[in-house]
């Protein structure tokens, strides 16, 4: 694979090695030889507030807090290598953003953890879905937001900013549902609260693992 004369975002590079899922050629993230549960998680911009490095790193956060690590994860390999489990970064998916660009950041997100995972990190794989064009079949012949992501394994999903209002929960847990059905997963990490309105019904699906977001756990510190 040729590299770019010109910076276009994609960083071809990253995915020289990788395998392809899908018509859209979704980079995989292979699923881990063993399933690791990490006891707890800490915000890819909190990290270097670590003190034992025992945590699993994940990005539920505004895109920018990580944006230069999506731009170029080479920079950062090393750093994150310290930690014992990373998930994907969380691009963001929002249902009114055109679906080149929901697309296209499922794909970074599906990159960065094939470059990772090269470089030696233990990668979850961070499912992100948007409204049902992105977890069904009934307006593209894929169910892009799932394609890259390890089928019977470990995923990671966060619900923190993204469960308020009624028609935020409807798409939520629409869309985990279809993942369930489609991923088959033995273990989901969920970042935040897990409401029964969104998760009762579905417990019997898979093993959840519950981790607070980091303001209600600063909080809970501060009582």
């Amino acid at each position: 694979m040729l590299k770019n004369t010109f910076d276009d975002g994609f960083n071809l590079e990253l995915v020289q090695t990788a395998s392809f899922d899908g018509i859209l050629e979704i980079p995989k993230i292979d699923p881990p030889a063993k399933i690791v549960i990490s006891s707890a998680v800490i915000p890819y911009s909190k990290h270097n507030r670590s003190e034992n490095f025992s945590e699993c790193v994940v990005f539920y956060e505004h895109d920018i807090e990580f944006a230069d690590l999506v731009r170029t994860p080479k920079d950062f390999v090393d750093d994150l290598l310290r930690f014992p489990a990373v998930v994907t970064p969380d691009n963001s998916l929002y249902r009114d953003s055109p679906l080149t660009a929901q697309i296209a950041n499922i794909y970074r997100s599906r990159a960065v953890g094939h470059y990772l995972q090269k470089n030696g990190a233990y990668v979850i794989t961070n499912v992100r879905w948007g409204d049902e064009r992105s977890y069904t079949t009934n307006y593209l012949p894929e169910k892009f937001a799932f394609l890259g992501a390890p089928k019977n394994s470990i995923v990671s999903v966060g619900t923190y900013g993204c469960i308020s209002g009624k028609e935020n929960k409807f798409y939520f847990r629409a869309g985990l549902e279809a993942m369930l059905d489609e991923l088959t997963p033995e273990v989901v990490l969920v970042y935040g609260r897990m409401p029964d309105s969104i998760f009762g019904g579905l417990k019997h699906k898979t093993n959840f693992v519950s981790y607070p977001d980091w303001t209600s756990k600063v909080r809970k510190k501060a009582d």
